[in-house]
């Protein structure tokens, strides 16, 4: 098992990777955090779980206040079950009901608003205190953790993340069109990109990585070889 050596400064013990939907951020980041023995932490999956919160209790999703409202009131937490993350909210847990292609979308619109996005910045970043932690979203190494050591930027081309999307979803049990699944992501693009707050892009000292053509280990692989070059050079 590979180790990064312990550091008092806990922002070097926190690796960011940052990419669009269907880059493979998420299973790279699971490999990447159990080859180092991290914590993986999944703020997508917060989003998801703020919106699926959102739709239980039938709220507008671009009322800023009715949206402060509910992220000063629920709980959410991480549980770690073998090599899976399970997410809870109000000590329930929403692993598998967040990731339905309806909150995914709902997620991209609440995500935009400054009363979530505040909420859930202060929540990662008390996570990721501890340090030892790989952190993965649309941000996490422009705005949650800006001071992390190491930041990746995992990209790849449009058609291969609606195939990856499109079997992430068939093994979920949901059957969706590639042609939705496309358009699906070229709307989530275009809004994440395109949102005044916290837009997607890479960290100005992120490595970026298409995958298009690498399978995850291989990902891993090179990442852990920019790590292990850029520590030899410190």
């Amino acid at each position: 098992m590979e180790q990064l050596n312990s550091r008092h400064d806990k922002s070097r013990e926190i690796i960011a990777i940052d990419g669009p939907a269907g880059a493979g951020k998420s299973t790279v980041s699971k490999m990447l955090a159990r080859r180092l023995k991290y914590l993986y932490l999944d703020t997508g999956a917060m989003y998801r779980a703020v919106a699926l919160a959102v739709q239980r209790a039938k709220l507008d999703p671009e009322d800023e206040e009715a949206l402060a409202q509910i992220c000063a009131q629920i709980r959410l937490s991480f549980k770690g079950e073998g090599d899976e993350q399970k997410i809870y909210l109000d000590g329930a847990e929403v692993t598998q009901e967040i990731r339905q292609p309806e909150i995914g979308w709902l997620a991209s619109v609440v995500s935009t608003k400054r009363p979530v996005r505040e909420a859930m910045v202060q929540l990662q970043r008390k996570l990721g205190e501890r340090g030892r932690i790989v952190a993965e979203g649309r941000d996490t190494g422009t705005v949650v953790f800006p001071q992390a050591e190491f930041k990746f930027f995992l990209t790849a081309q449009i058609e291969e993340r609606a195939r990856r999307r499109q079997e992430e979803l068939r093994a979920k049990g949901y059957q969706v069109p590639m042609e939705e699944v496309q358009r699906e992501i070229n709307r989530r693009d275009a809004q994440d990109a395109g949102r005044e707050l916290a837009p997607l892009r890479p960290a100005p000292d992120a490595h970026i990585i298409d995958s298009t053509r690498l399978s995850p280990q291989e990902v891993v692989d090179l990442m852990l070889e920019l790590i292990k070059k850029r520590k030899e050079e410190s």
